[in-house]
């Protein structure tokens, strides 16, 4: 039986959209990478997959360049970024063995090694800084302060704050929200971020149906009036930034580092590892396993402190 790449691409597209619940967005960007292989590899049987023509793609990602650095030069395609590539290859392997497609083991796709993972948090103090940082009882002001009372409060994604909806019922302590893959997770609302945010509820004169939304004084394309007043990530980041520096905080901070900040304080209190995985929505424990490693000079602390008194 003769088989043609090309076709097998769009079945497993369909396949993980369809079969897989993934989104849209995982649809695209894993059509972007098979794509890019396909290209280069300039073959239509999976049987002409070889590892040499595999070590060939690989040399060919680690020497791709992409952007600028700070000082204008080009740099290479990150070893992440090469991951991603590899990964959805990988992926594409498995499905085609599900189907009995003579290819390569998934295994014999190495990934790149990359660097540990390291968190550029900000202190306690800065922290504190950071969630008084806007100020005053305009909307504006009202709004920001229920952004960043609510990143701290729940991890949330910026995605997935973005997404909410101004229906939120403030009398309870919890609400749901669908995360990456379509997953529904529960997350928990301080007392000072319920407060925060019915501030803002309380201030708002407009009927769109998000939770946080543009200023419509802001909107200076006449076009653009009617449309949704939803914020987007990009301008949830802004805000981030702007506050950032109003605190006087010269590191750089993003909604991502706030979600950083409510996994480490929760690991930093006595919470244990499963219960932040499920909090932060991971669906596999390594990746929330890099906040133990903050908590490393804290352990450290502990252990000059307590270890060993007995003999003294």
């Amino acid at each position: 039986m003769s088989y043609n790449l090309q076709d097998l691409k769009r079945q497993f597209l369909e396949y993980i959209e369809i079969e897989k619940g993934r989104s849209l967005k995982t649809v695209e960007n894993y059509n972007h990478y098979l794509t890019r292989f396909l290209d280069f590899a300039k073959v239509t049987d999976p049987k002409d997959i070889t590892d040499d023509l595999l070590r060939e793609y690989r040399l060919w990602l680690n020497r791709q360049m992409t952007g600028r650095t700070g000082h204008g030069k080009l740099e290479n395609l990150k070893k992440k970024t090469q991951n991603y590539y590899l990964i959805a290859l990988r992926a594409f392997f498995k499905y085609l063995i599900r189907r009995s497609v003579p290819i390569l083991p998934p295994e014999r796709i190495e990934l790149a090694k990359v660097p540990e993972r390291s968190l550029d948090l900000i202190s306690t103090d800065e922290l504190n800084r950071l969630l008084n940082a806007p100020q005053g009882n305009d909307l504006k002001s009202l709004r920001d302060k229920a952004i960043i009372d609510l990143l701290f409060s729940t991890g949330l994604r910026v995605s997935e704050l973005c997404s909410l909806n101004s229906d939120l019922d403030l009398k309870a302590d919890e609400f749901s929200v669908r995360g990456k893959g379509e997953k529904v997770r529960v997350v928990f609302l301080s007392e000072e971020a319920k407060s925060a945010i019915k501030a803002y509820l309380d201030k708002r004169k407009d009927m769109d149906e998000a939770l946080f939304v543009q200023l419509q004084d802001s909107i200076k394309d006449p076009m653009k009036k009617g449309e949704s007043l939803r914020l987007n990530p990009r301008s949830i980041q802004r805000i981030v930034k702007n506050y950032t520096i109003k605190a006087g905080i010269s590191k750089r901070v993003t909604p991502h580092t706030v979600r950083h900040l409510f996994a480490t304080d929760l690991l930093q209190n006595g919470a244990d590892i499963r219960s932040i995985q499920a909090l932060l929505g991971h669906a596999n424990i390594a990746t929330t396993q890099i906040y133990t490693h903050v908590t490393d000079k804290h352990l450290r602390e502990i252990h000059k402190k307590f270890h060993h008194k007995g003999r003294e």
